[in-house]
């Protein structure tokens, strides 16, 4: 027996039940993957840690019911990019914040201490 060239045949699975719905792509996946993009825009200005913990907060809600739909919601990889956005919009408002006290401690370290009296008083 020898198996003709080409691509494989797919296997069928049988008909499918008439009220099963059709798979859909996730809103909250959608919604990860912008605010992640916005929280890492936005995360040297410190502006991006809400958008994303409230990403990766809906995250969480998003893979839970993706795992509850039993396979008909996707956009996985939105997720994914979304998640690791939000991560690196978090990152870069915590390096923005350790600069700015390092700044800070420097500038308070060079300040004079006490009174700058003029040099013709003792």
């Amino acid at each position: 027996m020898t198996i003709p060239p080409g691509p494989a045949p797919v296997a069928q699975r049988g008909p499918r039940h008439p009220l099963d719905p059709e798979p859909t792509r996730s809103t909250k996946a959608r919604a990860v993957f912008a605010l992640g993009l916005i929280g890492a825009l936005t995360g040297l200005f410190v502006g991006g840690v809400v958008p994303s913990t409230i990403a990766l907060q809906l995250a969480r809600q998003a893979r839970r019911e993706a795992y509850a739909s039993g396979g008909f919601l996707t956009g996985g990889d939105r997720l994914r990019r979304g998640e690791r956005l939000a991560w690196t919009g978090l990152v870069l408002a915590a390096v923005a914040v350790v600069v700015a006290v390092v700044i800070g401690v420097v500038r308070l370290a060079d300040a004079p201490f006490g009174h700058d009296y003029p040099p013709n008083v003792d």
